[in-house]
């Protein structure tokens, strides 16, 4: 299975909107724009709303032969381990394998040995195309690097494996995960990070890593902008680099998570694409939650009052919705409206503060990000608000594609 150039990520927490993300795929093709749809949704997902991996499947599988799309499709089995993936493997064929956990263990001092001294060639000044520094490699780097990152990486190898025998080699995507980790890789601990997992027989087609600045939930890049930009680009080079050293697969490509809404670094993303003629993978998940409830926000007044009730339960449960998400959300709590004053506002008025439109004055990057960690609300309604969606589903279904379309894969991948 080969995941195609461009591919996309998208979650889905109640399984509704299928349809509505494909469409914008459908659009971009429409343009000349090939991107492969990738479902994803995590164990921890799952667990909350109390849905199944077959689930995912289903609705891919519906949405695919409804609009009778005739190209390659994914459902990933997002952020799992060998604790939890015997779940996955019957419904999935990507697996994004995270093994954050396992940076910084011991690896074994014998593997660390063997490591060091197999790439002991590199050590000297080492020029990698596309990147204008060279860089000064030792023999204590190299161990240092080892030590660091062997055990993660041999623990996807036991991942990757424990999945190949029960689907078949070949028979599936693989994806490396390393971006939940404390500082971003260097690109010389890229090249050596790839080169353990050329070692370990892992044939990823794409590898997450850790970037500078903030990727929060549902709201904007926080950082230095140029900084995320020479990282993004230094890591295409090493992936190119490491290819062609190293007999990765051919189509290794990046992955950047958390990617929705990341506003301010897809124009510099979209130049270094280009510049690279490199794939990208890009992952989202909570955006279109918040895309159902802006459409039942402009239902009113059924749809509005569901939108105001998470809303309401979200605030008054504010520590237990956050704790979980508490390395990838900023929330002002004391700038948050009181639901008296939310319970105030019109359809257009609930939308505009949640949809990000930074162009809007009444967004309000607390209350969307407050919201894109409440979906266990939502859950506790129950029919009350999965029929809600059914009976809005056309205009959530113009916010989800749009949101997709418009605000994401066209300052990626097209302008």
């Amino acid at each position: 299975m080969i995941l195609g150039k461009y591919s996309f990520g998208v979650g889905d927490r109640f399984g509704h909107q299928g349809k509505a993300q494909l469409q914008a795929i459908i659009n971009a093709s429409e343009q000349g724009v090939n991107i492969t749809p990738v479902w994803n949704k995590s164990h921890r997902e799952h667990t909350i709303i109390k849905t199944t991996p077959a689930s995912v499947r289903a609705e891919a599988d519906e949405a695919v032969r409804a609009l009778g799309w005739n190209d390659s499709y994914y459902v990933d089995a997002d952020h799992i381990g060998l604790n939890n993936i015997d779940l996955f493997i019957d419904s999935s064929d990507f697996f994004t394998l995270d093994v954050a956990d396992f940076i910084g263990k011991a690896a074994d001092e014998n593997d660390v040995s063997a490591f060091t001294n197999k790439y002991k060639k590199y050590i000297g000044s080492l020029a990698i195309p596309g990147i204008d520094e060279t860089f000064d490699i030792t023999e204590e780097q190299i161990n240092g690097i080892a030590r660091k990152v062997l055990l993660a990486i041999e623990e996807a190898g036991k991942i990757y494996r424990h999945i190949a025998e029960a689907k078949g080699a070949g028979n599936f995507i693989t994806e490396v995960s390393m971006d939940e980790t404390d500082k971003p890789q260097t690109p010389v601990e890229m090249l050596f990070i790839l080169a353990a997992v050329a070692d370990e027989g892992i044939p990823a087609q794409t590898i997450a890593p850790k970037f500078t600045g903030r990727f929060n939930k549902g709201v904007d890049y926080v950082g230095d902008v140029a900084q995320f930009a020479k990282e993004f680009e230094e890591d295409l080079a090493v992936i190119a680099f490491a290819i062609r050293k190293f007999g990765l697969p051919q189509d290794l490509k990046l992955s950047v998570h958390s990617g929705s809404d990341k506003f301010s670094i897809y124009e510099p993303m979209n130049k270094a694409l280009k510049k690279f003629d490199a794939g990208l993978h890009i992952k989202t998940a909570g955006t279109t939650w918040l895309e159902e409830l802006i459409g039942l926000a402009l239902a009113a007044p059924d749809g509005l009052s569901i939108a105001k009730r998470a809303y309401a339960g979200a605030l008054s449960r504010f520590d237990e919705l956050c704790a979980p998400y508490a390395t990838v959300i900023d929330i002002e709590k004391d700038k948050l409206p009181s639901p008296q004053v939310v319970d105030r506002w019109s359809g257009d008025e609930f939308a505009g503060a949640l949809r990000h439109d930074q162009s809007c004055d009444r967004y309000d990057p607390n209350f969307r990000q407050l919201l894109h960690v409440a979906y266990k609300i939502a859950v506790e309604m129950g029919e009350v608000y999965t029929n809600a969606l059914e009976r809005h589903e056309e205009i959530i279904a113009q916010n989800v594609t749009e949101n997709i379309y418009e605000r994401h894969i066209k300052p990626i991948f097209m302008e």
